[in-house]
């Protein structure tokens, strides 16, 4: 009988794309040891929201219950139009035309498969932050692309195929005012570049305002640019998968018929549930007041036990340090039952860095509060 592997044999296995662990995986065992605390683990190092989903929100889930039939790719018009109604009134971005709005299934999704359905190839380059949310390297990664980290006011090198902004920041809460993002556009663009802006935390802005890609004060001309929502945050619709694209219309329209061919669709309740969002400002500011009293008690809690905090001007995080190791200090808020992420999660620059979530209770962040000042 032949020696060689047969055919099914050699397929069954094949492999994907080689990524690395994911990150949160590793902190299984200084999780154990947060939650050893006698008084319970304050988990700090994801940015999962916590607090009821608005009831608003839940209704409008729900009264669509029964619609049987499939979901348009493209979402419903109403969806649409509450985006388009939202970014003029909430963030100064007029003039988005409805055709140029897409929901995504959350924005993690949109961010790990945006590189394959623009077409980046093994080989193009992908330009990343140089502290940057892992799924951007992961994104690439799928396409085989290769990657850059772009130290700030740094330009991606010739030839970048895709440079992704973010701002504010995830880990850094750093904001980029008009005139820094322009700089940014224009040097993505002078490189060959589409330039993808992930706005998740845009409606949190502490000491800075955050200013969209797509503000006129940023961006008249739109070709080649996308900016990329959530609803998780501002929201708490991390559990529904809602988010949204918009952008240049040839752009958006490329992925929609993309995306029709893929069955990337959101689900007809979540659309409703997204329209809602879109269209209700009053629970923003609740939930923007909820983080807001969070940040006030963990950041002098912090000081006080002698990290230094930097940026974090925006955003659900604060972006610590003591000068020392990151996973020093992990080991170190462990020991006390308070779970951070290491900084290195978002890259070589984090490694001395960690980043602590305001994505807890007001009675576990109380506990913080007091087992850093023990």
């Amino acid at each position: 009988m032949s020696s060689a592997t047969s055919p099914g044999a050699s397929a069954s296995g094949r492999r994907g794309p080689q990524l690395p662990e994911f990150p949160w995986d590793t902190l299984a065992e200084v999780k154990a040891t947060a939650a050893a605390h006698p008084d319970g683990i304050v988990d700090l190092s994801v940015g999962t929201p916590v607090d009821p989903v608005p009831d608003v929100l839940q209704r409008a889930l729900t009264s669509v219950a029964d619609v049987p039939g499939y979901p348009a790719t493209h979402g419903t018009p109403e969806l649409r139009a509450a985006a388009a109604g939202a970014l003029q009134r909430r963030f100064g971005v007029a003039d988005v035309p409805t055709d140029a709005v897409l929901p995504t299934i959350g924005s993690k999704e949109l961010v790990a498969w945006l590189p394959t359905l623009l077409g980046v190839r093994p080989g193009d380059v992908v330009a990343v932050p140089e502290l940057a949310y892992p799924t951007y390297e992961a994104g690439a990664t799928l396409a085989g692309a290769e990657v850059v980290r772009l130290a700030p006011g740094e330009a991606p090198p010739a030839g970048t195929v895709l440079t992704w902004l973010n701002s504010p920041s995830n880990p850094t809460g750093q904001v980029l005012d008009a005139a820094q993002l322009r700089e940014s556009v224009s040097a993505a663009r002078a490189a060959g570049s589409i330039i993808a802006s992930d706005e998740c935390y845009l409606s949190l802005g502490w000491d800075a305002e955050p200013v969209s890609v797509l503000h006129p004060a940023v961006c008249a001309d739109r070709t080649g640019v996308l900016a990329v929502h959530s609803l998780s945050k501002s929201a708490n619709l991390a559990g529904y998968r809602a988010g949204f694209v918009t952008g240049d219309p040839v752009l958006v329209s490329r992925l929609l018929e993309l995306r029709k061919h893929a069955g990337m669709i959101v689900p007809r309740p979540v659309q409703e549930a997204i329209t809602a969002a879109l269209d209700d400002d009053d629970h923003v500011a609740a939930q923007r007041e909820l983080y807001a009293n969070r940040r006030a008690q963990l950041r002098p809690a912090l000081e006080a036990a002698g990290f230094i905090i930097e940026h974090s001007a925006a955003g659900l995080y604060l972006w610590a340090t003591r000068g020392e190791d990151a996973w020093r200090t992990v080991d170190l808020l462990a020991q006390r039952g308070i779970l951070a992420a290491p900084g290195t999660f978002y890259g070589p620059a984090g490694e001395q860095h960690v980043r602590i979530a305001l994505t807890a209770s007001d009675e576990r962040v109380a506990a913080a509060a007091q087992r850093l000042a023990g």
